[in-house]
């Protein structure tokens, strides 16, 4: 399963309509997404509108396209690009997994050990 992560842009003034609009989410499009291959799906939004994305997937170009295809979609897009303006801020991010090393902590403290990421 691949993890993947990407950034949006909500326009300004729209980031509580934005919030709004995805309480409610169609049963149809989570429907669509599931079939498209879109797992576990979160979204992230912070007050100055900065959106992150993450999802799990086999294979990403394949979801997206799946989902690109889907006519819920289409609707989906045309009324969020409408209402709040979400513009793409980065494409799609290499994740980085946090490995914990074995052994003894500086402190000389038994727990976790090091931390270090890996790409």
């Amino acid at each position: 399963m691949r993890r993947v992560c990407f950034l949006l842009k909500v326009r300004a003034g729209r980031v509580e309509e934005y919030r709004a609009r995805h309480e409610h989410v169609w049963a149809e499009m989570l429907t669509a997404l599931s079939a498209a291959g879109w797992h576990n799906y979160s979204l992230f939004l912070r007050e100055d509108g900065l959106l992150v994305g993450y999802l799990e997937t086999p294979d990403f170009d394949r979801a997206r396209a799946a989902m690109e295809a889907t006519e819920v979609n289409a609707r989906w897009q045309a009324e969020m690009a409408a209402s709040c303006g979400a513009r793409a801020a980065g494409g799609p991010a290499r994740p980085h997994r946090m490995k914990t090393g074995a052994g003894p902590r500086p402190d000389g403290a038994v727990g976790a050990g090091r931390t270090r990421w890996d790409g």
